[in-house]
């Protein structure tokens, strides 16, 4: 049987704030999961990024028990809250970065409404119009979204994007104009935007 499993891969002296990435998957799958699935290898480069930018963030990759949402299963999420309770236990009071893509956006919104989440970003989420909105006061989101997507849908990303900014999250909605799901065209930008994002909106401390 497959289980989920917290990958560390930087751990700061002192840390500030911990930021746990999140990949993608597939809507339907009971296959378990790979660190060599290409939805989770794509978050690498972004793990490392975020890692270059502020050395005082820890950073741990999740990968999932299995490939797929599932349904009313919503299989990552369970995966997801339990990695949150390693990173608590490891890391007592400090905040928590989420940086998720796709399926991982999704498992992202979930968790908003979580007080140790103090900043998320969301990388061309998969959001469907029946999601509940979560989110916090003093959550900082970013969520960006290739104009060119055809994967997931933009105009739903943008509309749970407002809908936590009414719950009053404070979110930035970026698209990116040309752009595909893969985000390969621009790549350097999006794991660019995203590190300086969590660095700069990671509060030293929870409230």
């Amino acid at each position: 049987m497959s289980s989920a499993e917290l990958k560390w891969t930087h751990e700061a002296s002192s840390a500030r704030g911990v930021v746990v990435v999140l990949h993608g998957g597939k809507s339907q799958s009971r296959m378990p999961a790979s660190w060599w699935n290409l939805p989770v290898l794509r978050m690498v480069p972004f793990a490392r990024a975020v890692a270059a930018e502020d050395r005082e963030l820890s950073v741990a990759m999740l990968k999932y028990a299995v490939r797929g949402w599932n349904g009313s299963e919503a299989s990552p999420v369970v995966d997801a809250e339990n990695a949150l309770e390693q990173v608590s236990a490891r890391y007592p009071g400090v905040p928590v970065g989420l940086l998720g893509h796709s399926m991982g956006g999704r498992v992202a919104f979930r968790l908003a409404s979580d007080p140790c989440v103090s900043a998320l970003v969301a990388l061309a989420p998969w959001v469907e119009r029946t999601d509940v909105a979560h989110g916090h006061p003093g959550l900082r989101a970013l969520v960006m979204h290739g104009t060119r997507d055809r994967i997931t849908s933009p105009r739903n990303a943008r509309a749970m994007a407002e809908a936590m900014g009414a719950l009053g999250a404070d979110v930035t909605w970026r698209p990116v104009d040309g752009e595909a799901h893969s985000m390969l065209r621009q790549a350097g930008l999006w794991h660019r935007e995203s590190a300086r994002f969590l660095a700069e909106h990671m509060p030293a401390t929870l409230r």
